[in-house]
C-alpha cells in the first residue's frame, strides 16, 4: 500500500505534467523532439536504475539485513554507490559527445530543424538521467529497509520542477525555446529527487563506506547478477527504442502520441504490478531454510501478489479497450490537444491493453527468479519477446495499415497491440518455468473469470451512461460521470474481499 501510495502520488503528478505539456505542445514536431529526447538518456537510467538494482542488488542487500550483518551490509551499499557513480559518470559524458550518433540511431526519421532540436536536448537531459541512476541507489536501500513510500514519492519533485517551466514560460516563449527550459528543469528535479532521500539512507546505513570494495564476495554475487539483468533491461530498453524508432516513420505526432498512451498505460503498471513486485522483492528475498522451505514461501507470496495484481489490472485492461477516448480526453484534451487527440491516443491506448495484465504479473514472476537469484531465465525470455516485439511491430505498424487500407498513422496502435501479444509469450514461458522449479500455481481459471466478467458488465453500464449524456460535454465531468460508476459497480460485482486474499 505504501509502495502504490507513492506511485500514486507520481503519476498524478506525471499526469499532471502531461496535461500541462499537451497544452503547450500538442502532437507538434517539437513535442515529438521533447519525447524523443526524453527517451535517450532514459535508457541510461533505466538500464543502471531501479530494475537492475532491485534484480541485481536488493537480494543480496535484503539478505544480510535478513542475516543481521548491518556492517558488510554498509560496505555493500557503498561499494555499489561507488561502481554506479563510476559507470554512469562515463556514459553520461560518453553520451553526451555521441548523441549525433545516437539520434541517428534512434530517430531516424527525424530531419532538419526537429533532429537539430532533438541534439539539443539530449544533451541536456543526459546529466539529469545519470543523477536518477544514483536516486535509484537509495531506492534500493529504502525499499530494503522497508521505507517504500519516500522512495516511491520522490519523482513528484521532478514532475513539479517541470510543471513550474511550462507553467512558468509556456505562455511567453516558443515551443523550442520551451522545450530547452523545460529539459534544464528536468535537469534540476532529478538532483532534488536524489537529494531528497539522501539524508534518510545515510540515517539507516551509518556503516555506510563509499568505496570500490569489488574483493568482497556480496558485492561479487551483486555483480554477477548485475550482468545479466543489465543486458535484460538493456534488451527490454531496446524494444521500446525499435518501437520509437518505427513510430519516427509513421506521420507527424505518432511519437508523442504513443508517448501520451504510454504514460496512461504506465499507470496500472506502477500503480499494481510495480507496486507488488516492489514490496514483495525484499520480503521474498528475506526467506531462509531449506530449499522446500524457501519454495513454500515463494509459492505463498506469489500466489497472494497474482491475485491482487489480476484484481487491480483486469479492469484496467476493459477500460482501456473501452472507455480509452474518455480517459485520454480527461487527462490530455485542452489547447493544442483536441477531441480528434483524444481518439487517436485511444486507438493506442486500447492496443496497449492486450498485453497489460501479462506484463504487469510478469514482473511479479521475474521478481520471484531474481529473490532466488536467478537473473539468467528471465534473461533467456526478455530476449524472445524483444525479437518477436520487432517483428510483429514491423508488420502492425507499417506494413499492415496499407494492406487493410487503413490511414498510416494507425501502425502505432499495431504496434503497442503487437507488444502485448510478445509480453503474453513472455509471461507463459515465466509461468511455466517457476512452476517447474518451485511448483508455483497461477491465480486460478474461476477467480479470474469471475473479475472478467465483472469488468465487462461494468463497462456495458458505462457505455450505456456515456450515451445518455451530451456529445459537448467537458472531458473532466465526462470522466467523472462515468469512469466513477465503472469502478463502483466493478467493486460491487467483483466483491472488495477477493483484493484482500
Amino acid at each position: 500500500m505504501l509502495v502504490a501510495a507513492g506511485i500514486f502520488l507520481s503519476r498524478i503528478a506525471g499526469l499532471v505534467r502531461d496535461r500541462v505539456f499537451a497544452h503547450y505542445f500538442g502532437n507538434s514536431d517539437a513535442a515529438d523532439a521533447f519525447r524523443a529526447a526524453l527517451r535517450i538518456p532514459n535508457f541510461l537510467q533505466n538500464l543502471f536504475g531501479e530494475g537492475v538494482l532491485s534484480a541485481s542488488f536488493i537480494p543480496v542487500y535484503a539478505n544480510l539485513l535478513a542475516r543481521e550483518k548491518e556492517e558488510e551490509a554498509g560496505r555493500v551499499a557503498g561499494a555499489v554507490f561507488a561502481i554506479l557513480a563510476l559507470l554512469t559518470s562515463t556514459l553520461v559524458l560518453a553520451g553526451v559527445v555521441a548523441t549525433p550518433l545516437l539520434i541517428a540511431l534512434i530517430a531516424p526519421g527525424f530531419t532538419g530543424p526537429k533532429r537539430e532540436l532533438t541534439v539539443s536536448l539530449v544533451r541536456v537531459l543526459f546529466p539529469g538521467a545519470g543523477l536518477l541512476v544514483l536516486s535509484a541507489w537509495c531506492l534500493g536501500i529504502l525499499n530494503s529497509h522497508r521505507r517504500f513510500f519516500l522512495s516511491y514519492s520522490v519523482p513528484v519533485l521532478w514532475n513539479l520542477a517541470m510543471i513550474a517551466a511550462l507553467v512558468g514560460y509556456g505562455p511567453h516563449v516558443d515551443q523550442n525555446r520551451l522545450a530547452g527550459i523545460v529539459a534544464w528543469a528536468s535537469v534540476a528535479g532529478s538532483a532534488a529527487q536524489f537529494l531528497a532521500q539522501l539524508p534518510v539512507v545515510l540515517r539507516l546505513v551509518p556503516s555506510l563506506k563509499i568505496q570500490l570494495a569489488t574483493q568482497l564476495g556480496s558485492v561479487r554475487t551483486v555483480m554477477a547478477n548485475f550482468v545479466p539483468v543489465f543486458v535484460s533491461r538493456g534488451v527490454v530498453q531496446l524494444s521500446a527504442y525499435i518501437d520509437s524508432i518505427i513510430a519516427s516513420w509513421l506521420p507527424a505526432g505518432a511519437v508523442s502520441a504513443l508517448a501520451y498512451a504510454q504514460t496512461i498505460y504506465l499507470l496500472p503498471v506502477s500503480l499494481f504490478g510495480m507496486a507488488v513486485s516492489a514490496s514483495e522483492l525484499p520480503a521474498m528475498s528475506s526467506a531462509v531454510g531449506s530449499d522446500e522451505e524457501i519454495a513454500a514461501w515463494l509459492r505463498k507470496r506469489l500466489a497472494g501478489g497474482l491475485r491482487r495484481i489480476a484484481f487491480l489490472v483486469i479492469p484496467s485492461v476493459v477500460a482501456f479497450i473501452a472507455l480509452g477516448d474518455i480517459i485520454a480526453g480527461a487527462i490530455y484534451q485542452g489547447g493544442k490537444f483536441s477531441h480528434a487527440d483524444s481518439l487517436y491516443v485511444w486507438g493506442i491506448l486500447a492496443g496497449s491493453g492486450v498485453g497489460l495484465l501479462a506484463s504487469t504479473q510478469g514482473r511479479l514472476y521475474s521478481s520471484a527468479f531474481y529473490a532466488l537469484k536467478d537473473t539468467r531465465t528471465p534473461l533467456r525470455f526478455a530476449v524472445i519477446r524483444v525479437a518477436l516485439t520487432t517483428a510483429l511491430g514491423y508488420l502492425a505498424a507499417l506494413q499492415l495499415p496499407g494492406v487493410l487500407g487503413f490511414d498510416a498513422r494507425w501502425g502505432v496502435a499495431g504496434l503497442t497491440a503487437s507488444a502485448g501479444v510478445s509480453g503474453w509469450i513472455e509471461f507463459v514461458l515465466l509461468r511455466r518455468a517457476l512452476k517447474a522449479r518451485i511448483g508455483a500455481d497461477p491465480a486460478g481459471a474461476a477467480y479470474l473469470l469471475r473479475l472478467w466478467g465483472s469488468a465487462v458488465v461494468a463497462a456495458a453500464a458505462t457505455w450505456a451512461i456515456k450515451l445518455q449524456v451530451p456529445p459537448a460535454m467537458n472531458p473532466i465531468v465526462l470522466a467523472t460521470t462515468t469512469l466513477v460508476p465503472f469502478g463502483l459497480i466493478y467493486l460491487a460485482i467483483a466483491g472488495v474481499k477477493n483484493l484482500k486474499r
